[in-house]
């Protein structure tokens, strides 16, 4: 028996190795849903240890979308994201079944639920200009400078995150704008109703789920995981894999720091990541906060958002 929702989307976020594709597999089996990714990087073909995909036994459990459609030497964008979503979401919802967004990217959910401005213009030279002075000097002098003309893009831009990094200062330069009043004024909201919930661990708990998740990434196979990557052909320097767990895998693997080492910088990273993660949704009003408990019950989460959407009323998030 499945459970309908007052006309809702429900979005289901939180950091890192919080539980939500547990959350969004129990909740789909009871409302009739599907899974419809908000990972930027489980986007990724052969990406799958290090970006925890969803298995084949849980993509079995519920139909999940927008996973799997890249190769790792592609770019992909909040803005491209919230254009393939929105199709997907409008598509679920045309077999009368339920999308269930579910992920801890935090521009892909704003992107699909408030829309996102994404630049028209472009300068190569000026990227490559920028992209330069990155690789020679690193990207946090780039970071400051960010700061100085645009402080609300370089708050919410890791100091090290050189690709928005340039791009921001990219924008500015070619615009004469920040790109933060411009992504805020070209906002388009999606016409869906979304319901945004966050699963909230103490941080002890979560610290110690990301932990066990790395040490079984490691089990899993981690590594030869990277090394195929290697031997295909992409490289530590593509935008793809310039992310927690690959980049201090690449470092083992160029002999750079022993294993024990490697594993304790991802746990590290992972922390740290997770911490980006919670500051950033925290920040948004509409998402509903809940702690799964301790054993984290997932079909009994699941029945107590459910509980919760029929008892409320269907308006905008």
């Amino acid at each position: 028996m499945t459970t309908r929702l007052p006309g809702r989307v429900p979005v289901i976020v939180g950091p890192t190795a919080s539980g939500k594709t547990d959350l969004a597999i129990a909740l789909a089996g009871q409302c009739g849903g599907e899974i419809v990714s908000a990972d930027s990087r489980q986007i990724y073909r052969f990406l799958d240890i290090g970006t925890a995909k969803p298995t084949p036994a849980e993509r079995e459990a519920a139909r999940h979308h927008l996973i799997d459609f890249l190769n790792p030497d592609k770019t992909f964008s909040a803005g491209e994201y919230a254009k393939k979503a929105r199709p997907v979401v409008r598509d679920v919802l045309s077999r009368r079944k339920i999308p269930i967004v579910a992920g801890g990217s935090g521009l892909y959910v704003r992107a699909l639920i408030d829309g996102m401005f994404e630049a028209e213009s472009k300068d190569e030279s000026l990227r490559a200009l920028l992209k330069k002075r990155a690789e020679q000097d690193g990207p946090e002098p780039l970071h400051a400078e960010l700061g100085r003309i645009d402080p609300v893009a370089a708050e919410r831009i890791h100091p090290r995150d050189a690709r928005r990094i340039i791009r921001a200062l990219e924008v500015f330069r070619i615009t004469g704008k920040p790109i933060s009043d411009i992504q805020r004024n070209g906002t388009r909201p999606s016409g869906y109703i979304f319901s945004m919930w966050g699963i909230a661990w103490p941080r002890a708990v979560l610290y110690g789920r990301i932990d066990s998740r790395v040490d079984d990434m490691i089990r899993r196979g981690f590594v030869d995981e990277v090394r195929r990557l290697l031997e295909m052909g992409y490289t530590a320097g593509l935008n793809s894999l310039d992310t927690l767990g690959y980049r201090e895998a690449f470092r083992y693997l160029s002999d750079e720091i022993p294993m024990e080492e490697m594993i304790a910088l991802i746990k590290q990273n992972t922390r740290r990541f997770a911490k980006r993660q919670l500051t950033w949704f925290r920040a948004d009003p509409r998402i509903r906060w809940i702690e799964p408990g301790d054993g984290a019950d997932w079909p009994a989460v699941a029945d107590r958002i459910l509980k919760a959407e029929s008892s409320a009323s269907p308006d905008p998030s």
